[in-house]
């Protein structure tokens, strides 16, 4: 049974088939509660790669190394996540109680921390006079946005004859268009898109594919490549190219660069994302439970990446050193284990997953099980 399943009478005028007893509350909870430990567990060192990679930002300059270690990360992690939630989409309908979820656990956050992050950068002086805009996403609040408009789309991709070259041609046009702007951050949703495409058509022998010894083997020279050929990239390359927010003209690139790397870096994402999730742990780890907080993590941790700029924790000269970024890159990965802890998830999910029962009607949220209303 899926999380959103209710259960079904059994018709007593069949007696040809056994009648199945209804689960009780226990059984029924466990049944709903059940996780696959893989994703939980890609879920969490994906957001850690988050951290690090906004950790690294002001030690970019001066640091060849540092900066390849950025383009690599920024390569793969925003589009896996993409794709995940592209996975875990595929049975969204335009249902109330599917609709009445994605409020309040999308729209409802982004209102609430595009509100919250527009306040903390006025106080940190970054951008004292910026207004509050529900349709320029500030700093990683794009991501929300994003998945509202993936997510509203997805039956549509499941009807289109064939969805990912269709999301691979509007997010090639994306690039050519400067004039798209930035309500909602439109250039990303265009340009990630292919990659929320790709995940609603994974299934589950995609991923254990993936994740064979072979593969194993495998990604491992891949990835050291990949760090290879992002090294020799860093002074050739515009790695701006990999936060999919601007066009090629805003790239100060010529108009056919757009189309040409949008497919060569969807391919190069692809590749390094496999070679990802072949790594990621498919057993119960001491992090699993912290890959259902990773939404938490998300949101609270852009609050002390922008904090560390302004109380000025990049300032002292030995950050800059070897065992500075080292350093830095261990206390990013520590921050956000503790902000995907279950305690910091009861604190703050008022926040990140409000009910909403006061605005929305209850049964739609939870349909007709009452085990559901917690």
């Amino acid at each position: 049974m899926s999380a959103d399943a209710t259960p079904v009478p059994t018709v007593t005028r069949a007696p040809q088939r056994q009648q199945r007893p209804l689960p009780s509350a226990g059984a029924g909870a466990r049944r709903v509660d059940q996780r696959d430990p893989f994703f939980d567990n890609a879920k969490y060192l994906a957001i850690v790669l988050v951290a690090v990679g906004h950790a690294w930002e002001p030690l970019r300059e001066g640091s060849r190394a540092v900066t390849a270690l950025y383009l690599l990360v920024y390569a793969f992690h925003m589009p896996a996540f993409a794709m995940i939630s592209g996975y875990f989409s595929r049975g969204f309908e335009a249902r109330p109680r599917k609709v009445g979820r994605l409020l309040t656990g999308v729209a409802v956050p982004y209102v609430v921390f595009e509100v919250a992050y527009t306040l903390f950068t006025r106080w940190t002086s970054q951008d004292p006079d910026r207004p509050i805009s529900l349709l320029d996403p500030l700093y990683l609040t794009w991501f929300l946005a994003a998945l509202f408009i993936w997510r509203l789309t997805a039956p549509v991709w499941r009807l289109a004859r064939w969805p990912l070259p269709l999301a691979l041609a509007i997010a090639m046009l994306a690039t050519l268009s400067p004039s798209i702007g930035d309500d909602l951050g439109l250039q990303r949703v265009l340009q990630f898109l292919p990659y929320f495409v790709l995940g609603l058509l994974l299934k589950p022998e995609h991923f254990r594919l993936v994740r064979r010894r072979a593969v194993r083997i495998l990604a491992l020279p891949v990835l050291v490549c990949a760090l290879a050929v992002a090294y020799w990239a860093v002074p050739r390359m515009n790695y701006a190219w990999f936060f999919h927010s601007e066009s090629a003209e805003e790239l100060a690139a010529p108009a056919w660069y757009g189309p040409l790397m949008t497919l060569a870096g969807f391919g190069c994402s692809v590749v390094l994302v496999a070679c990802f999730l072949a790594w990621v742990p498919g057993r119960r780890t001491w992090f699993t439970a912290l890959g259902a907080g990773t939404l938490c993590g998300f949101l609270l941790h852009g609050f002390v990446a922008q904090g560390a700029k302004h109380w000025g924790w990049y300032d002292s000269a030995w950050i800059r050193q070897p065992v500075g970024e080292i350093t830095v890159t261990l206390i990013a990965a520590a921050v956000m284990t503790a902000l995907c802890a279950p305690g910091v998830q009861r604190v703050f999910h008022r926040m990140t997953e409000p009910r909403m029962v006061y605005a929305l009607r209850a049964r739609e949220l939870i349909g007709d099980d009452p085990r559901r209303c917690r």
